[in-house]
């Protein structure tokens, strides 16, 4: 009887109780470590190796495709240029076609120049428009004479374009 009134005063100590508690906790801080270490065990160091990996790839091609994309946009913006400039080419071709034809530059040079063959008489209608428009013009006095011939070129030369 003495071991199991020892037993059952073991049972009731406090220290026995503490030690029952300790181990309790114990097992109850393992089985959540555990679950936490299972939850967090899904990230790999192959999985983050990979993410590495991927994100070190979309760095270095990253410049490279924008200077692709930017090349290209340039490209196409020179064959635009280039068009335009063939048709701008075609058009002076045609303009010099027509003046090497000689009614073509005759019947130029009386409208621009007013030229009259031998014989003919000229007339100029004035506009009563072209007045007013003269009248407001007047301001040409005060330029020098050079600066007045070559607004009268240019202007003569946008009205019939």
């Amino acid at each position: 009887m003495a071991v199991k009134d020892r037993n059952d005063r073991d049972r009731f100590s406090t220290a026995t109780r503490l030690r029952l508690l300790g181990e309790q906790t114990a097992a109850r801080v393992y089985r959540s470590q555990t679950r936490r270490q299972a939850r967090r065990s899904r990230l790999t160091g192959r999985a983050a190796l990979l993410a590495l990996v991927v994100c070190s790839l979309v760095v270095a091609l990253a410049y490279p495709m924008r200077q692709y994309v930017g090349q290209r946009a340039d490209i196409a913006d020179l064959k635009r240029q280039k068009r335009q400039a063939q048709e701008r080419v075609e058009q002076l071709r045609d303009q010099k076609a027509r003046w090497q034809d000689d009614a073509y530059a005759e019947q130029q040079i009386r409208q621009r120049l007013h030229y009259v063959l031998p014989g003919e008489t000229g007339y100029i209608v004035v506009d009563p428009g072209a007045a007013k428009q003269s009248r407001t013009e007047q301001g040409t006095a005060r330029r020098p004479w050079y600066t007045n011939v070559w607004y009268g070129v240019d202007k003569s030369d946008a009205a019939h374009q």
